[in-house]
């Protein structure tokens, strides 16, 4: 999934996890290269001496302490904003979302150099509708400070009781404006996949906003409208999708290729899996390109990744995100659990996108302050607004698919 692929801000830490399964907490290590374990008396030690003279009695709480301390062990490997230990809470909050919906503010947020990211508002939530962006830096919740916070604490303070308030302050880089933002939790529902036919053309525009449970199989449903429909190409819009289920990653790219790989895999040992294109996809010759940006991560990069390298779709916008490693979730006795990158992915060509996202074909820019176009804005349109639309990126994939089309009948 995503937590680069992604956990939830209500999310949890934002990124619903680029987690793929969940794992018994056993050892595979290899025993003769293992290091040396962790100094359990100095831990002890250290534990003897809060509880015997730290002034605020209170604030000694079993298990906060030790969370604390798996909480800061993980954080020392230094996958900021991907491996990380989540508490029994989080670990429920997580399952909410990868069914499709939870209660938050509908952001998903990632460390990123060292600070709170917000990777994209979803569709439709209380972010999008106050006016946040992709690459927005969160610096304080409720006017407190989140600067020095591990991703997990920020989430906390975000999260909530449905129908209350939370105010996020909020750094643009674009405009280098600070500013106060209040929304009002609520319970984000996830509508994974929409589709609308595009105004005076002959196209179908298809968003996918996340990759949760189902989204192949609601894929597939939108996918044969459209050939019903006769329609001749689709615009599949995968910006501001922060990833999901890596299994439904596999199973959208499968959608449009009819063979070959959707990535590969990498584990500690070095040894590379493929994941392999599966049979009987619904679009495998159906002209396409493919809308990204800045605010595409995890499991989206997988599939745009995938298509560009089967030459099967011309990726248009900006480079996504960067996010790349394939999360497995540990379960702990107590309902917690450590989500620790186990494996790295890579394109099927063998490209590392950690840290360095995917580049599209053609570079296009949209302000930040331009409404992009979808589905639900579709059906509020007529034709002559889809061509002067502000979207840039929008009328540029529609410049090219008319282009593909064209060429696709005089070489035939």
């Amino acid at each position: 999934m995503a937590i680069p692929v992604a956990l939830v801000v209500g999310l949890i830490a934002g990124k619903l996890l680029d987690q793929y399964s969940r794992q018994p907490l056993v050892s595979t290590a290899n025993h003769t290269t293992d290091p040396a374990p962790p100094n359990y008396s100095l831990l002890r030690d250290a534990w003897n001496t809060i509880n015997k003279v730290y002034v605020d009695r209170a604030a000694i709480q079993s298990t906060p302490l030790t969370y604390g301390a798996i909480s800061g062990m993980v954080d020392a490997l230094g996958d900021t904003g991907h491996s990380t230990f989540l508490t029994p809470d989080m670990v429920r909050q997580e399952r909410t979302l990868t069914n499709g919906a939870y209660v938050g503010v509908g952001m998903d947020i990632q460390m990123k150099n060292g600070r709170v990211t917000i990777v994209t508002p979803f569709d439709g939530s209380p972010a999008q509708k106050a006016g946040l962006h992709s690459g927005d830096v969160i610096l304080k919740v409720d006017g407190k400070s989140v600067a020095s916070l591990p991703l997990q604490q920020v989430v906390q303070h975000i999260v909530g009781e449905i129908g209350t308030p939370v105010t996020l302050t909020i750094f643009e880089p674009t405009s280098g404006n600070i500013s106060d933002i209040t929304m009002k939790r609520a319970k984000i529902t996830l509508h994974n996949v929409s589709w609308h036919r595009i105004p005076g053309t002959t196209f179908g525009d298809v968003r996918i906003s996340e990759f949760s449970e189902g989204v192949t199989r609601d894929l597939q449903t939108a996918l044969d409208q459209i050939h019903a429909a006769g329609l001749d190409g689709i615009v599949l819009d995968l910006r501001n999708n922060p990833g999901g289920v890596l299994n439904e990653a596999i199973g959208v790219a499968s959608q449009f290729l009819s063979s070959g790989k959707v990535l590969l895999m990498r584990n500690a040992a070095g040894r590379t899996t493929p994941g392999n294109v599966r049979p009987g996809g619904v679009a495998t010759r159906t002209p396409m390109v493919v809308l990204i940006n800045e605010g595409t991560a995890s499991a989206s990069e997988i599939v745009a990744g995938a298509l560009q390298d089967a030459h099967r779709a011309e990726l248009i916008g900006q480079t996504t995100f960067g996010t790349g490693t394939v999360l497995s979730q540990f379960p702990m006795p107590d309902g917690s659990a450590l989500l620790l990158a186990t494996e790295e992915w890579l394109t099927p060509s063998g490209r590392t996108i950690w840290h360095k996202g995917i580049k599209p074909d053609d570079v296009v820019t949209v302000s930040p302050n331009v409404a992009l176009v979808g589905p639900t804005m579709l059906g509020t349109l007529d034709a002559a607004a889809v061509e002067h639309t502000t979207d840039t990126q929008f009328s540029a994939a529609l410049q090219a698919l008319t282009k593909e089309i064209s060429t696709r009948r005089t070489t035939k």
